[in-house]
């Protein structure tokens, strides 16, 4: 791109790494396009103030970590997420703070072993790669956005836009950095497809009550779980179809928990934008980011009900993370 310098280029690009922008493209549901952006949108944001780049500046999100790419110019880098060794031409360096790095430096992911999924890589000035629909996000669904629309290869070169002056090195403090497990609590708003109509009082105890396993097949269109048969307030759904959970269609929301007949199903960046199932539950905004960390196939997760009133609270502690005014100087 005009103004851009060759950054970063690939050498191991990992399970599935892709160019993500916060908050992707928004207001585009209506053309069939949720928004795309980043699963875990609190550690993405992070990473970027960490190097002074607006909050929504393309960054790389990368799954289970096993990334290496070398370094083209100088500047300034930050991984955040769920702790794994990164190292800087074999040395280990910090996550939750930035780095300075020279041109032919080796940077390493380690594979993320522990709790939590998604590791985020931020270059000062941001990733430079062209906007699609108002967004540098990747949508590997249609193929678009982020670098030629696809997850990134071996041998890819990743343009940024470096500031005339490196930023001051800073770190997010122990006591602000989200704490990662595999027994994971999440905060959701009842509806819009609940009780009375569509659940029973049992099956809202099961609902909130429960745990729910991340099925393997999960990933950045929905977070399926383990197959559960409610009782459903209703025997039918009359002439949107046989089974309870459909409804005539409908738009979706984002972070919506989507009855798919007997699998409940949380709505990801790159889901659907309607459909015709009910969404008995939606996670709260300020709790997405648990969302993009569930390991498929191995968490467990259970729904906790929040107002309208708690979910702000939530959005105010989400807030006071990324000010960086309580950022420390590195």
């Amino acid at each position: 791109m005009p103004g851009a310098t060759p950054a970063l280029e690939i050498l191991e690009p990992g399970l599935e790494t892709t160019v993500q922008d916060y908050p992707g493209r928004v207001g585009r549901q209506a053309l069939g396009f949720f928004p795309s952006g980043p699963v875990d949108h609190l550690a993405f944001r992070v990473a970027n103030r960490l190097v002074s780049n607006p909050p929504g500046a393309a960054a790389l999100e990368i799954p289970l970590g096993r990334f290496q790419a070398s370094v083209m110019c100088p500047g300034l880098v930050a991984v955040t997420g769920p702790d794994t060794t990164i190292t800087l031409n074999d040395e280990p360096i910090p996550q939750w703070e930035s780095v300075p790095v020279v041109t032919g430096d080796l940077l390493t992911c380690d594979r993320i072993r522990g709790p939590g999924h998604r590791l985020y890589l931020a270059i000062a000035g941001g990733i430079a790669v062209p906007e699609v629909f108002g967004s540098r996000s990747t949508f590997l669904v249609p193929g678009i956005g982020g670098y030629n629309g696809r997850a990134l290869e071996q041998a890819d070169i990743l343009d940024a836009e470096i500031p005339g002056r490196r930023p001051p090195t800073r770190r997010l403090p122990t006591s602000l950095r989200p704490a990662y497990t595999d027994q994971w609590d999440v905060e959701v708003v009842r509806g819009p497809h609940a009780d009375p109509d569509f659940l029973t009082p049992g099956d809202i105890d099961v609902l909130f009550g429960s745990s729910w396993r991340c099925d393997l097949n999960s990933d950045r269109v929905g977070i399926r779980f383990n197959p559960h048969r409610f009782e459903w307030a209703r025997e039918s759904s009359g002439v949107a179809g046989g089974h309870p959970s459909n409804l005539l269609d409908n738009s979706y929301p984002l972070g919506g928990i989507l009855a798919y007949g007997d699998v409940l199903t949380i709505l990801g960046p790159d889901s659907n934008t309607s459909g015709g199932f009910a969404v008995v539950a939606t996670v709260a905004q300020a709790a997405l980011w648990k969302v993009g960390q569930f390991r498929p196939g191995r968490d467990r997760v259970r729904f906790r009900e929040v107002d309208l009133e708690q979910a702000g609270a939530l959005a105010r502690h989400v807030a006071h993370v990324l000010d960086d005014r309580h950022f420390e100087r590195a």
